[in-house]
């Protein structure tokens, strides 16, 4: 068995060719793809190997023990392809079709390196890289746990000017060396299904990632795409969206913002995105759509149109962390995973207890390296850590108080990085969503409460020099008890919110923050712009000891920014930018139309509902948080 191996690992070397450059490595690809492949998956964690390869049009794909002998494997191979003759024969008998002769059943056998493998060898040991398997004529390279897609998908809905990301994930490879070609439909074929063939595909790309143009509208994307691990290639996977692209919303808000953020920071820079992107779950409810966005038409607050837009303004600001609240379920794992993942993010993803969102944290891998995760259920935290006992003590003497708090699963989602060129640097970015209600201010001063213990917990405990850096939805004004009790250090028992639900949930107490944090983009005019309210609820929290600065504020004319000594050393916020000298905006009612003198233009407030090249207002629940 020794020799045997060491002559696997001699022809392996041989028919490997060193890769000194991607036009190598392209070379070996074009050279697999000329020959037949018998593709072997066999990985020591599972007791079964898959043989997959094709004959005479049809794909086999077997599933056999690895301890079983090879005899049993081959005669199971032949087995198959006597059936397949047997049931051709039958067909053509059915269509009245003459019939071949009884042909002799095909010879299988499996070689490696010229030499016959013996039938009493096992499977995991027999179907070694480099053998070769004779079906009668037909003679297939083996190619064991080759580079291979596990998953390759594109997405439902295609705009002109806005990324499409496929959603990928590959076995026996890396992401980084597999190739792509993407193609656009020629418009001889397009929308001409008995014309469409090969032949109606233009080639329109080479990276992971297409922009379609206005050019491409009304024509489909085909995308061929080639798993690889650096030195060989597997399979091509060809993928054709099932629609057309559509026309794009033109010039959009954040198109301004990403003139600041058109770079990547440099290595002593972070910038840092907090924003809540809206679930689909409550984008679609009758409170959404009549009183919160009237103004949005149908198509706006759709799922897939927004991804597309969030996709493109998320990828344009070059963050390095991104904060993300009211994540779908599946939006993180099929649509903002994928896409952030080929602009250079990795994620984590914490969602609520009996709900289908929740929090995502996205960190720029070429920058961080993500330590642990301390994720937690601010009300399950209460009751069960005895850090939180006195508080806890307090919540418990107001039933009612206690019992809305306890009806919350508001969640604190903790994850700790390290720098990659400074590993002695740590930041622990912490993000979360607090309770919505406008009435709910006591409660949300006890889920904040919460959520810094546990936070002085984590650093203290586990990581004294790490930085805290504190991103959310806080659904809580510069007035409030929170926003005070955050950048004050301290709230007092006579904080007017204590009391914002009226006597019965009246619990006053004095709550103490353990850290000294400073708003990064100050109090911008707001962050949340919806029908009957705007006002800023999100922030961007941080210690200024550590991350302080001048600030430089421009409310209408761009962002403001702030410059730091420290890790992290420019803050900005993107507030609202009115295109032209005067613009007039007249919200009277459902209809929201913008009256401006001269030619026409098309203003948007920012967020995630973006502005759509029409003569009317669009206008988004919220403005992202960007801390540059």
């Amino acid at each position: 068995m020794l020799n045997y191996l060491t002559t696997a690992s001699r022809l392996f070397l041989r028919n490997t060719v060193p890769i000194s450059s991607r036009g190598n490595y392209n070379i070996i690809c074009r050279f697999y793809r000329r020959m037949d492949r018998a593709v072997v998956r066999c990985v020591p964690w599972e007791s079964k190997l898959t043989i997959s390869f094709v004959l005479d049009g049809s794909n086999k794909h077997m599933l056999r023990d690895q301890t079983e002998e090879l005899g049993k494997a081959l005669a199971r191979i032949a087995n198959s392809i006597i059936k397949g003759q047997g049931k051709a024969k039958k067909y053509k008998k059915n269509k009245g079709a003459p019939t071949d002769a009884q042909e002799p059943a095909a010879a299988v056998r499996l070689y490696y390196d010229g030499d016959f493998v013996a039938e009493d060898a096992l499977n995991s040991d027999a179907w070694q890289d480099g053998a070769v398997l004779h079906v009668g004529d037909r003679k297939y390279t083996v190619e064991r746990n080759p580079p291979t897609f596990t998953t390759a998908e594109l997405p439902a809905s295609l705009l002109a000017g806005f990324p499409v990301c496929p959603k990928l994930k590959v076995e026996f490879g890396d992401l980084k060396d597999c190739r792509f070609k993407w193609f656009k439909e020629s418009k001889s074929g397009a929308g001409d299904e008995e014309h469409r063939g090969e032949n109606s595909w233009t080639e329109a790309g080479s990276e992971r990632v297409f922009i379609p143009s206005n050019m491409d509208i009304g024509s489909k994307l085909k995308l061929t795409c080639t798993p690889g691990d650096g030195k060989r290639c597997g399979m091509d996977n060809e993928l054709v969206t099932t629609g057309t692209v559509e026309a794009g919303p033109g010039s959009c808000t954040f198109d301004n913002r990403h003139m600041y953020t058109n770079k990547v920071t440099d290595g002593m820079t972070v910038r840092v995105v907090s924003y809540n992107i809206l679930a689909d779950v409550y984008a679609q409810t009758d409170l959404s759509k009549t009183v919160l966005y009237p103004y949005c038409t149908p198509y706006a607050l759709e799922l897939d149109y927004r991804q597309s837009l969030i996709k493109k303004e998320l990828s344009g600001y070059n963050a390095d962390v991104i904060c993300l609240q009211e994540v779908d379920k599946s939006v993180f794992a099929d649509s903002l995973s994928p896409a952030l993942d080929a602009f250079g993010f990795e994620g984590v993803f914490r969602i609520k207890e009996k709900q289908h969102e929740g929090l995502a944290t996205y960190y720029r891998r070429s920058k961080f390296k993500l330590l642990s995760q301390h994720d937690i259920m601010l009300s399950e935290a209460l009751t069960s850590d005895p850090i939180h006992k006195e508080l806890s003590d307090r919540v418990n003497s107001n039933p009612a108080l206690k019992e809305k708090v306890m009806q919350r699963s508001t969640t604190l989602q903790v994850s700790v990085l390290h720098c990659l060129n400074d590993p002695s640097k740590k930041i622990c970015v912490a993000n979360t969503h607090l309770y919505w209600h406008p009435k709910g201010g006591n409660v949300r001063l006890v889920q904040m409460a919460v959520a810094l213990k546990q936070l002085q917990q984590v650093i203290t405990q586990s990581y004294p020099d790490a930085s805290l850096l504190f991103c959310g939805d806080f659904n809580s004004t510069p007035s409030s008890g929170v926003f005070q009790l955050v950048s004050q250090g301290v709230l007092h028992s006579t904080h007017p919110d204590w009391s914002s639900n009226g006597p019965d949930e009246l619990c006053p107490m004095e709550v103490s923050n353990p850290f000294q944090l400073s708003s990064a983009c100050g109090e911008p005019a707001y962050t949340n712009y919806v029908g009957g309210f705007h006002g800023c609820l999100d922030y961007i929290f941080m210690d200024p000891r550590v991350l302080q600065g001048p600030y430089s504020v421009s409310l209408y004319q761009g962002p403001y920014s702030v410059s730091l000594p420290g890790p992290l050393q420019c803050v900005s916020k993107p507030c609202l930018s009115l295109p032209g000298p005067l613009q007039c905006v007249s919200l009277p009612g459902p209809l929201q139309c913008v009256s401006v003198p001269g030619p026409l233009q098309c203003v948007s407030l920012p967020g995630p509902l973006q502005c759509v090249s029409k003569p009317c207002l669009s206008v988004s629940t919220r403005a992202p948080t960007v801390c540059l």
